[in-house]
């Protein structure tokens, strides 16, 4: 039965990541807020059996007529965007939340001769620091308690401070490491004061570098032997890295803002705002727009501007808040500003965020733009009327005699002309057959137009001579064979057609600039109309062409460098893992210097010398 609901969106379509998903009625009215470490996972419990699912949930299944869900960056995040909502929206079949109480606030009291870190509700207290504030006080004290790991503050009453000084015995979280006992003298209060403003440093700046700065200790005491301290800032880095997952979705200062996301490719672009009032995401809207004309981010963020302000279909436009903050400003920004501020009737700043929650919580917009996009083309994709149309209207643009069901796409990958790989993706009725992706590993050759000649000969072979193919998939005669490239990619592929001997095969190309279409021997190109069906499988196919092509390239490259370091006496498979581990590419290892090879574990000068020498006659 669950089965029947016809708005279960397809699984693939569902994100892997954390995030806030709402069932709607067909009103759209939010029925439920949920929260999901993996969404995925999560929705698909949903579209279980319906017999099997709980009576309470299966009513709010069948009730429901659509469910969405915007993705954040970290669980904990997700808890407390589906806390905002809940409270927000009231959703009939979520807890109903009768506890109005303010925020709580991470302080630490600066001003005391001794500070303490605490968790209040209290932001009248003078000479303390104030972060904050989050929606969960279990979640915060949870946060406080990691951070003690890694800064050990002191956080008890100045009762239990007082008691622990006149007796001279610490508390217990001295003794698990979590204060530093300033109470027994075990640090002086200049020593602790230090240790509360690294805290406060920390939660200011959230910097990743403290990570970094840990982690070279870390392994600077595990080469010493140092096992202990290594177990100890190992515990740290962990504590940090668990707090860096940071909130940005309540502002301090209460913040009233609409934060745009922009994806886009040749032909569409998707946008995700997140808006903001009261330093609360009040609501997410999203919408896709196919590009008639190639636009620039900047041409793109003032037509989105335009539209989301503007009054559409009878449609009120949602208000325009202080500030509108967009990926980027176009040349016209101070008269957009006067537009806002028009409509607002007071001043609107728009801006760019560079750093802080703002910025965080753009990057989160970015991100939902981002897979709306993929979603979108993915959803174009699977839709056999729209493939349908695009084959038949490929077949009138290119003068094909029928709709070309078979579609073979080539492209060149290479770095400076070494390590050159040919890929040729396959399509079938519009759609990838990823089991007949072939790739074609190139000694030399003099351009990208010699590399296409060569890849399509050595193609052109096996529907000459099938007999020499064990599958017969590889024998198919293709109905268009597709070059990433223009006339003159074009003309060497026609060139290997008409060498092979093979007859009435159909080649085109695809450049990438103003996506033109250019045929053998034709001194014009076939424009195709922007947003087209067609033009969207030429552009799908040359894109998976493109991947294709550059995946095997790295890994060639990848293979060959690793190839040559275990030539190196003295460089077996685990140093060379730990080499590649350690630069997470080989294209970063030939650019790394002398001492940073030599600072990896097991590589001495002597040996670091070897490798530089091996890897700059590779270059």
């Amino acid at each position: 039965m669950s089965n029947d609901l016809s708005f279960r969106p397809k699984t693939s379509e569902i994100p892997t990541r954390p995030g806030v998903y709402r069932f709607y009625d067909n009103k759209r009215r939010i029925l439920y807020v949920g929260k999901a470490k993996n969404l995925r996972a999560r929705l698909q419990s949903y579209f279980a059996p319906i017999n099997s699912l709980h009576e309470r949930t299966k009513r709010m299944v069948l009730s429901a007529a659509d469910v969405d869900w915007t993705i954040v960056k970290t669980e904990f995040e997700a808890l407390q965007l589906e806390f905002t909502w809940i409270k927000e929206f009231n959703p009939p079949f979520n807890i109903r939340f009768k506890d109005d109480k303010s925020y709580p606030y991470l302080a630490v009291s600066l001003s005391d001769k001794v500070p303490r870190v605490f968790v209040t509700r209290n932001r009248e207290l003078k000479g303390v620091k104030y972060f904050g504030p989050y929606t969960q006080a279990w979640a915060l004290r949870q946060t406080l308690d990691t951070l003690l790991k890694a800064f050990p503050v002191r956080s008890c009453s100045s009762g239990v401070f007082a008691t622990a000084k006149r007796s001279n015995r610490p508390c217990l979280l001295a003794d698990i490491g979590k204060c530093s006992a300033p109470c027994v003298s075990r640090v002086s209060d200049e020593e602790h004061a230090v240790i509360a403003k690294d805290l406060v440093g920390f939660m200011n700046g959230m910097d990743p570098q403290q990570v970094a700065i840990l982690r070279e200790r870390m392994q600077l005491a595990s080469q010493a032997e140092n096992f202990e301290l290594a177990a100890r800032l190992r515990d740290n880095i962990e504590a940090l890295e668990t707090v860096l997952e940071k909130s940005t979705i309540v502002f301090s200062d209460l913040t009233d803002a609409d934060l745009f996301g922009i994806a886009h490719d040749e032909l569409a672009a998707t946008i995700s705002l997140f808006s903001v009032r009261a330093g609360r995401i009040r609501g997410v809207r999203a919408w896709t727009m196919d590009k008639e004309l190639e636009q620039s981010l900047e041409e793109l963020v003032r037509q989105i501007i335009l539209f989301a302000y503007s009054t559409v279909d009878g449609v009120e436009p949602p208000s325009v808040p202080k500030e509108v903050l967009v990926p980027t400003l176009p040349d016209d920004s101070l008269d957009l500003e006067q537009f806002l501020s028009s409509l607002r009737g007071g001043a609107v700043t728009l801006r760019v965020p560079k750093r802080g929650d703002k910025a965080s919580l753009a990057e989160t917009a970015l991100e939902n733009a981002t897979h709306a996009l993929a979603l979108y083309k993915t959803r174009r994709v699977s839709d056999f009327t729209a493939r349908t149309e695009a084959l038949n209207r490929l077949a009138d643009a290119l003068d094909l005699t029928e709709p070309p069901l078979r579609i073979e796409c080539y492209d060149i990958s290479h770095l400076s002309g070494t390590n050159i790989v040919g890929s040729m993706v396959v399509f079938e009725d519009g759609l990838p057959k990823k089991a007949q992706y072939r790739q074609f590993n190139i000694e030399s050759a003099t351009d990208d137009t010699d590399a296409i000649y060569q890849v399509l000969s050595r193609r052109l072979k096996y529907l000459r001579d099938p007999e020499t193919v064990d599958t017969g998939r590889f024998s198919y005669v293709p109905s268009l064979m597709v070059v990433d490239g223009g006339i003159g990619q074009v003309n060497a592929a026609a060139r290997a057609i008409a060498d092979s001997g093979v007859a009435g095969l159909a080649v085109c190309g695809l450049a990438k600039r103003l996506e033109e279409v250019w045929r053998p021997g034709v001194d014009m190109p076939v424009i195709l109309p922007r947003a087209s069906e067609e033009l969207f499988l030429l552009q799908r196919m040359r894109d998976e062409s493109h991947r294709f092509a550059l995946t095997a390239s790295r890994r060639r490259r990848s293979s060959a460098v690793s190839s040559a370091l275990l030539d190196i006496p003295g460089l077996g498979e685990k140093r060379v893992m730990a080499l590649l581990k350690r630069f997470g590419s080989a294209k970063r290892l030939q650019l790394a210097s002398l001492e940073e090879i030599s600072d990896v574990a097991g590589i001495g000068k002597e040996l670091a010398g070897l490798i530089v020498s091996a890897l700059s006659k590779g270059k």
